[in-house]
């Protein structure tokens, strides 16, 4: 038997659509938003060669160049105002929450509600400022190094500088606007924008490669049935639950005694969702970032990291996995899934799962689902995100048919699409509600003047 909410769910249509005006205004407010992203991708930063960057650029793009330009839209490429993109806001994210989850200090304020939670985005924000002022400063120094300036000095890079670290800066206040103004996570949606806006370019490529026999037609049929592939795969694992059976007992409201009920908890199998691949995606372009525009001028020590953590490089594939599957466990438990904070919500509405104390007992067996559970979350994203990786090294697939692209593409899509079915749903709600209080208006409203003439 189905719920109301899954009966009014199947009865959504364009016409309810249309009708939900706040929900529209969310759409339009984060399309803009995002479009003003994709132009500030295309405004140069000054005093770039812009011949010599293209030169460049094309010889990088098939390794760490395209990655990098990947997850900055293409901005990288152009050496826009948003050419470090959103990652030293990822990298920050990263460093607080671990630290939130280590330091006394930190976990205390992280648990004292909305403030704390303001405390930890401002240190966050600063903690974006100073990766920011570093990753500009390093690439400021590496276009000099590389030959890509006009007139090298401290006026060219301050210049850099200044310009990379607003945009990083403004390309964070829109994230935080998009999530709280408009539909889907803004942070998500930034990169998830950046991919598709290059995808018809990376396809262009891609059949141009094969009309000309540098892939054979085996190839491109084979990567695009592995898209499909990895498509239906993350559809299906994102969409997988683990349902615990939840019992409320008997309650007694007024004179009424209600009968216990019984409901579900649903348990995602991956609930980090796409965050991990982010995260691992960004500490491993935290060390290359600024050593990619500097050619042969890197130190040993810079060239060796490159040569073990070059895409397809075994060490890179196995910490890219560890950081995976580390990632998915950690923002489980400390943001999408807490435990503690679940077994206080049951305890305090009454509810209880059959067999299982509320309280303490009721949190050590959901940290025992949910640990259990993330064996196969945390492989699944691993799998995903690591196997087109190989296949892509071996035969030289753009990086834009990677599974970490396609599994950032496919779940921002589902998460989109589930909040503005949320708001649809919000949206017949208040309309029932609204329509039930007029008709007990109406019916007060005509029932006076019935009882007004009285006999005696």
């Amino acid at each position: 038997m189905a719920s109301a909410a899954e009966q009014m769910a199947a009865n959504l249509s364009w016409g309810a659509f249309g009708k939900a005006t706040e929900l529209r205004q969310r759409i339009w407010f984060t399309i803009g938003l995002l479009i003003i992203y994709r132009v500030g991708t295309y405004i140069p930063v000054p005093g770039i060669d812009g011949a010599e960057l293209r030169n460049f650029m094309e010889q990088a793009q098939s390794g760490i160049g395209g990655i990098l330009s990947m997850f900055t839209g293409g901005a990288l490429g152009r050496m826009g105002v948003f050419a470090l993109g959103i990652m030293p806001y990822i990298s920050a994210s990263i460093i607080v929450q671990l630290l939130a989850s280590m330091v006394p200090a930190l976990e205390q304020i992280k648990k004292e509600g909305e403030q704390g939670r303001k405390k930890i985005n401002q240190y966050t924000r600063y903690g974006t400022v100073l990766l920011a002022l570093f990753q500009a400063y390093g690439l400021a120094r590496s276009l000099e190094a590389g030959g890509l300036a006009h007139t090298p000095g401290l006026f060219f890079q301050a210049s850099v500088v200044i310009t990379l670290v607003g945009g990083t800066m403004f390309l964070m206040w829109l994230g935080e606007q998009i999530t709280a103004r408009g539909i889907g996570n803004g942070i998500s949606l930034i990169i998830f924008v950046g991919i598709v806006a290059e995808i018809p370019a990376a396809l262009a490529n891609f059949f141009a490669q094969g009309r000309s026999g540098a892939i054979s037609t085996p190839v491109i049929l084979g990567v695009v049935a592995m898209v499909i592939a990895v498509i239906a795969f993350v559809v299906f694992m994102e969409r997988a639950l683990r349902k615990l059976r939840i019992q409320y007992p008997r309650r007694q409201v007024g004179m009424k005694m209600y009968d216990g009920q019984s409901s579900h908890l649903p348990i995602k199998v991956n609930p980090a969702g796409v965050i991990p691949a982010i995260f691992a995606s960004s500490l491993l372009l935290l060390p290359i970032t600024i050593s990619t525009f500097s050619g042969n001028q890197t130190g040993p020590i810079m060239s060796t990291v490159l040569a073990y953590f070059g895409p397809g490089q075994p060490l890179y594939l196995v910490f890219f996995a560890a950081m995976i599957v580390f990632f998915t466990y950690f923002y489980t438990q400390n943001v999408s899934f807490k435990s503690d904070d679940v077994a206080d919500n049951l305890k305090n509405q009454g509810g209880f799962i059959p067999g299982i104390r509320p309280g303490k007992r009721t949190e050590e067996y959901l940290d025992y689902v949910v640990n259990r559970l993330l064996v196969i979350g945390s492989g699944y994203l691993a799998a995903v995100c690591l196997l087109p990786e190989i296949l892509r090294h071996q035969w030289s697939v753009p990086f834009y048919f990677g599974g970490t692209s396609v599994l950032i593409v496919v779940s921002v899509t589902m998460d989109t699409i589930n909040q503005v079915q949320s708001h649809l749903l919000a949206h017949q709600y208040e309309g029932l509600i609204e329509k039930s209080q007029l008709r007990g208006k109406r019916k007060s409203g005509t029932a006076k003047p019935r009882r007004a003439p009285s006999r005696r």
